[in-house]
């Protein structure tokens, strides 16, 4: 990523599609490396994570 990097809050107002590759799977490794303690919004956020990584594959 570049170092206009684009923080959580800006993308959590946007669609995943938008996100770049690099954030997806950022934000994918961080969300699972925390699930333990993620509450059901959270959860939720990282399914439409993964759903938008498979689409893409």
């Amino acid at each position: 990523m570049d170092t206009s990097r684009r923080d959580f809050t800006e993308l959590s107002m946007m669609s995943k599609e938008r996100w770049h590759d690099d954030e997806l799977y950022y934000f994918q490794h961080a969300l699972s490396q925390l699930l333990p303690y993620v509450n059901p919004e959270g959860l939720s956020i990282l399914h439409e994570i993964n759903k938008e990584m498979q689409s893409r594959d």
